[in-house]
């Protein structure tokens, strides 16, 4: 079994857990293909041999690859789905950061998680994505996002106007510090911190939410995902950022961005007993109150 390892920072304390990774890849007789810079890092604090696969594109999954292993937090997850793209290859998230909604694991339950992912004892989720696209194509072949496009004012200055039209029809002008356009996945990242819905990962739906807007009326809206949407922001500055889940490009003001779901989705690797709505209560200790017990 070929698996392509990604991570993008060991700390001291992890050292023991990722000689364990590899002592127990190697008793199952899998290939581990490790991404390039991560590889230098094992190296260097953990002694890690010589002689692995290494991978550092996109075009490294086109085949070969069975599974891949995010070890880290939603981060480190995002990161790698830029890797795998429409490669089809399943994410197996492993946890080792605060919150981590998009993984289904964590390294205390690692032994177990790779034994059970021996025994193909689990499912894949599917999760849309969206497509991003700009007359002057600012961000290339890396214009999707898991979670979502953020287009928000550059620093401290006054809030940008955003327009924003649905299949060609006007929706509304935010007067904000900017807008996010997202996914289900999205829905309990950036967007829940401004008041956004909680959104089941597998509805065909994208979100419009405001970041601190001007008008106190002004909600959220959610939309069916197979309507394009068109962006264009207005501001004092000359120049305003676009973020595609963490990463940042300056845009000048008046461009017009296109937005469409992609037309592939990512599989996330699931166990049976983690739903997601007990992993969102969990995650935010939805119900931990002693009426309860």
């Amino acid at each position: 079994m070929n698996v392509a390892i990604y991570s993008r920072k060991i700390m001291k304390h992890e050292v023991l857990f990722f000689n364990r990774i590899f002592k127990q890849m190697e008793d199952l007789n899998w290939n581990p293909i490790i991404e390039e810079d991560f590889y230098k890092q094992l190296k260097q604090q953990i002694g890690l041999k010589e002689g692995y696969q290494i991978f550092n594109s996109h075009t490294d999954f086109i085949s070969g690859i069975d599974m891949a292993i995010s070890i880290g937090g939603d981060g480190t997850f995002l990161k790698c789905v830029s890797y795998v793209r429409n490669s089809g290859v399943p994410i197996l998230g492993i946890n080792t950061g605060r919150l981590g909604f998009l993984a289904d694991t964590n390294t205390a339950d690692f032994e177990r998680t790779i034994d059970r992912i021996q025994k193909k004892d689990y499912t894949f989720q599917k999760r849309s994505l969206i497509n991003v696209e700009t007359q002057e194509n600012i961000f290339g072949d890396r214009n999707l996002a898991l979670n979502e496009l953020a287009v928000h004012k550059k620093d401290t200055a006054s809030m940008i106007t955003v327009e924003a039209y649905l299949g060609g029809e006007y929706l509304n002008s935010y007067w904000a510090d900017g807008l996010l356009v997202g996914t289900p996945t999205g829905s309990t990242a950036y967007s829940l911190s401004c008041g956004g819905p909680i959104i089941y990962p597998s509805c065909g739906v994208h979100f419009l939410t405001p970041i601190a807007a001007h008008n106190l009326n002004v909600r959220p809206v959610i939309v069916p995902d197979h309507i394009p949407i068109t962006l264009k922001a207005i501001g004092r500055d000359r120049n305003f950022l676009l973020t595609l889940d963490s990463h940042s490009k300056p845009v000048k003001t008046g461009t017009e961005i296109e937005l469409r779901k992609a037309d592939f989705m990512i599989n996330v690797v699931k166990f049976s007993e983690n739903g997601f709505f007990k992993t969102i209560r969990e995650k935010m200790m939805w119900g931990i109150d002693q009426r309860n017990e």
